[in-house]
């Protein structure tokens, strides 16, 4: 309590002091850059990622632009240790996202390396992805594909260096005939997600769908 008084929670648009479990005040919710289409339509993002490999569905939360809300909620998210923020993003996707009748047998995240994770003390997919596992009551796996290599963050390479994904990841265990949902925080060029999804793919009988909390367009 005493906390809570001497650093109170501020609204990440406005910075007028706000409720403890909220990221935004009402007024700047209504700024955030929703996507407003559906995990079965065909939009950009799906068809980025049919250039780089077979995607069933696609799903992006938010716009991801310069200088916009969705960016700073984003870097809550990655850089603030801020547990509330992925419980939030994962409310905000349930009220978003309806699977109908094909929803995936398992969610997995994009992993980080273990020095990466040591460094930052957290994966920021995790409660995130688990969140959703427990609204829509589907199974997570956070090992089933693994980092083979420490890098920098993706937000800091150049173009070129975004291209060069071959190897990064590897799967662990045999898996066959699972629609795999795969979650990351944002879209840029797809080059990771392409990699995760052709080591499912490559596995086994399996189908792959993308979910992303934000979308860099």
């Amino acid at each position: 309590m005493i906390l809570e008084l001497l650093f109170p929670n501020r609204c990440l648009g406005c910075n007028r002091i706000i409720e403890a479990d909220l990221l935004v005040c009402e007024l700047c919710f209504q700024q955030i850059d929703f996507t407003h289409f559906s995990y079965f339509d065909d939009h950009f993002i799906k068809e980025k990622c049919r250039l780089l490999f077979p995607v069933a569905h696609t799903f992006a939360l938010m716009q991801f632009k310069k200088e916009n809300l969705s960016r700073k909620i984003i870097h809550e998210l990655k850089y603030k240790s801020r547990e509330k923020a992925g419980k939030i993003l994962a409310e905000w996707t349930s009220e978003r996202l309806e699977f109908k009748d094909e929803k995936p047998d398992l969610l997995i995240s994009v992993p980080l390396h273990p020095k990466k994770l040591k460094e930052r003390g957290y994966n920021q997919l995790h409660i995130f992805t688990e969140q959703l596992s427990e609204f829509y009551e589907i199974p997570f796996d956070h090992h089933l594909i693994k980092r083979n290599y420490y890098s920098k963050a993706q937000a800091l390479k150049d173009k070129q260096h975004r291209l060069e994904t071959e190897n990064t990841f590897s799967i662990t265990r045999a898996i066959s005939g699972k629609h795999i949902l795969i979650i990351d925080d944002v879209f840029t060029t797809g080059n990771t997600l392409a990699t995760i999804a052709w080591e499912i793919l490559n596995a086994g009988n399996n189908k792959v769908s993308v979910l992303v909390i934000a979308a860099d367009i």
